[in-house]
């Protein structure tokens, strides 16, 4: 498997992995909001806002994640992980957790401090996040499952409390997916 970042030319590549591997995991219907979710982010994002990655395998993106800025009063430097989609085909495998890392790492030598997610706190536990109580770190929108905020700092520290809200970028302020 070969992890790089994504060339912008693969946009419609990895729009439709997430159309499908959302269709596949849990409807049609949400397929096609995931995966116009991923092609909004990549379409209306600007490229120092953003940071998309993807596994290859024999020239098919097998995976593909998102990091977009999460921008907060005091100026930290902070990344969103959301989408993250791994083909059916290539799932239990280990690709997206590989990915997941990959990705972490190269934010780490780009000087992000903080990385959030929103998603299923047992798969992302695995790549060191952590819950975040919204008295710590609030989220840029009301969170219908609180315990799905999650985080990890990548410079070694502790998250400490921040004040003040958070603010996405526009393809992720939507709250229907919060």
């Amino acid at each position: 498997m070969d992890f790089s970042l994504y060339n912008p030319n693969d946009v419609t590549e990895i729009k439709n992995l997430f159309v499908r591997t959302f269709s596949d995991s849990e409807s049609e219907a949400e397929g096609e909001i995931v995966g116009s979710l991923a092609y909004d982010v990549m379409a209306t994002t600007e490229q120092n806002d953003m940071f998309v990655f993807i596994a290859k395998k024999d020239g098919e993106i097998a995976g593909s994640i998102i990091f977009s800025r999460l921008t907060f009063e005091n100026g930290i430097n902070a990344f969103l992980l959301s989408p993250v989609a791994v083909s059916t085909a290539f799932q239990g495998q280990g690709v997206g957790q590989a990915l997941i890392n990959f990705g972490l790492n190269t934010l780490k030598e780009h000087g992000v401090a903080l990385v959030f997610t929103y998603g299923d706190p047992n798969f992302y536990s695995r790549v060191g996040f952590a819950p975040v109580s919204k008295e710590v770190v609030k989220a840029p929108l009301p969170l219908s499952h609180p315990e799905g905020w999650l985080g990890q700092s990548l410079t070694g520290s502790v998250i400490e409390p921040i004040q003040g809200e958070s603010h996405c970028v526009a393809a992720m302020n939507k709250p229907e997916i919060w």
